[in-house]
């Protein structure tokens, strides 16, 4: 294989099947509308548009969930303590500081 057919492969492979150009867009459109009819082409486009809005919606909650989640694991709770304090059981010291 040449460098020439490997470049057109790897274009073919990059954008699908190659560019789609106008004349492609209108053959694609003539078939749907052959296929669906043209009474079904407006309710077809409408629930394409919902679900596309329905997809954005989720994602953004999913965003802002992740972004909540990260700000809440990076702030300490209230009640909670920047310090730590190690608990040490005391000790009797006597006064020449010495422990019994």
């Amino acid at each position: 294989m040449g460098p020439d057919q490997f470049r057109i492969v790897m274009n073919i492979l990059a954008f699908g099947m190659g560019n789609l150009g106008g004349p492609d867009l209108f053959i694609i459109l003539l078939i749907v509308l052959v296929l669906f009819g043209a009474k079904k082409l407006p309710d077809l486009a409408r629930s394409l548009g919902q679900s596309m809005n329905e997809f954005k919606k989720a994602r953004e909650e999913i965003d802002r969930e992740l972004h909540n989640v990260a700000g809440q694991a990076s702030q300490p709770r209230p009640g909670q303590s920047t310090q730590h304090v190690a608990a040490v059981p005391s000790a009797q010291v006597t006064p020449g500081g010495r422990a019994p």
